[in-house]
């Protein structure tokens, strides 16, 4: 399928918003010796994108250690785009961590100039976005502004209107996760992504609809729009992911049939 033109993100020779969808796997580890060895098994699966979970990690209110942690993770993934997500517990996060110390974090890490993209959430606000955008700018880190409901999937229009509420802030990568109570649901966050990447998109979109309804969403999400899937590496970040071989498999079979 043909869309129009957006303003792709290369990441380490990764193309994000191209033709072909990237595939990311999360880290959920909780310490360091759990985190370094589902590293280096995720070294071997060969994802396109990897992401931190660090909201999982034990010692997350701790910067020196997630910095300390986060170097020993480059030094096994040295070639990976790496995602730094520390998730608000609103949206799906492990733990309740204080917003502000959850900002400085974000912050401290950016100017470490070991992350590539850092995940902030739409319901942040826009002063504490635009800070982060600007911080992200000085250290060439890429900002994923996003959105999470995991009760609901919003009436369609909302989920285009909070595509675009990212946009204007600043990001570089806007991204919508829902959770469906039935099948519309799923076609609805497949419509909003359709609406949002045809009319509107000026940069690329991630969208899923979770659990096992939503599925179909991150295997042909691509064919609407949305840029990246996430698959589970060791084990899920998410309701729906599945294994990284199987959910390669499926968007294969679809990329022979166009």
């Amino acid at each position: 399928m043909t869309f129009p033109g957006i303003s792709e993100v290369t990441v380490k020779g990764r193309v994000i918003g191209g033709g072909r969808p990237s595939v990311c796997v999360p880290l959920v580890a909780p310490d360091r010796q759990g985190l370094l060895a589902e590293a280096t098994a995720v070294s071997q699966i060969r994802p396109d994108i990897v992401e931190w979970r660090v909201d999982y990690y034990n010692a997350v209110e701790d910067p020196e250690r997630i910095k300390e942690a986060l170097h020993s993770l480059r030094e096994i993934l040295p070639h990976y785009p790496l995602i730094f997500t520390c998730r608000a517990h609103s949206e799906g996060g492990y733990r309740e961590i204080g917003g502000e110390t959850r900002v400085a974090l974000i912050k401290e890490i950016i100017r470490t100039g070991r992350i590539d993209m850092v995940d902030i959430e739409l319901e942040t606000g826009r002063e504490t976005i635009q800070g982060i955008v600007a911080e992200a700018r000085k250290y060439g880190v890429y900002v994923i502004v996003s959105s999470h409901d995991f009760k609901k999937t919003p009436p369609r229009e909302e989920m285009v209107a909070r595509l675009l509420r990212a946009q204007d802030l600043g990001a570089d990568m806007v991204k919508i996760a829902v959770m469906p109570a039935g099948p519309q649901d799923v076609l609805d966050l497949l419509a909003a992504t359709l609406e949002f990447r045809q009319n509107h998109a000026r940069v690329p979109a991630i969208t899923m609809s979770m659990s096992g309804q939503g599925v179909i969403s991150r295997v042909a999400g691509f064919l609407y729009g949305s840029t990246v899937t996430f698959a589970a590496g060791k084990e899920a970040s998410a309701p729906g992911q599945i294994p990284i071989a199987k959910l390669r498999a499926a968007i294969e079979i679809l990329e022979k049939a166009l």
